[in-house]
């Protein structure tokens, strides 16, 4: 991975964070999945402290993914560092843990994702969408970490 991709970061702006992921997670607290939305608690790898996040799970094959289109951000680092955590639904929390995606493995993976959630996500994927060719979707791969999400039970108590 270069170092540009590792550092590729792309912060969101004042209404996604105070309105658009607030609103994501105001209603998945409540049970509420907006077209399969989580909530993803991971254990900060500094602090050990439980950070949250709205996510957009990825179910290819049976497998489920999280897929960062916003770049190597803070929960990409927690979960490497953790190896895992919860995702939450209301008062349903599963427990996991993850595996990082090679980037030979994230073209099918991406592209899935950007069949799924392109309205949503398209503009951090710089240009390229589902219909972009294999390559395309290689050249971006480093740039968007993928976790494959093994279920290991349901938490004994949510995050």
């Amino acid at each position: 991975m270069s170092a540009h991709a590792a550092t590729h970061v792309i912060k969101p702006g004042w209404f996604t964070v105070n309105v658009f992921n607030r609103a994501v997670a105001w209603f998945t607290r409540r049970g509420i999945s907006l077209r399969g939305s989580r909530v993803l608690a991971v254990r900060g790898r500094k602090s050990g402290e439980w950070r949250r996040t709205p996510v957009n799970p990825l179910t290819v094959d049976g497998v489920e993914y999280l897929v960062a289109p916003r770049g190597h951000v803070q929960w990409t680092h927690n979960m490497r560092a953790a190896g895992g955590g919860q995702l939450l639904l209301g008062k349903r929390a599963v427990e996991f843990t993850a595996v990082e995606v090679t980037d030979d493995e994230k073209p099918a993976l991406l592209r899935a994702y950007l069949k799924r959630w392109k309205a949503e996500v398209g503009v951090f994927f710089d240009g390229v969408g589902p219909d972009s060719s294999d390559e395309e979707l290689r050249a971006i791969a480093p740039k968007h970490p993928v976790f494959r999400v093994t279920t290991t039970g349901p938490a004994s108590t949510p995050a």
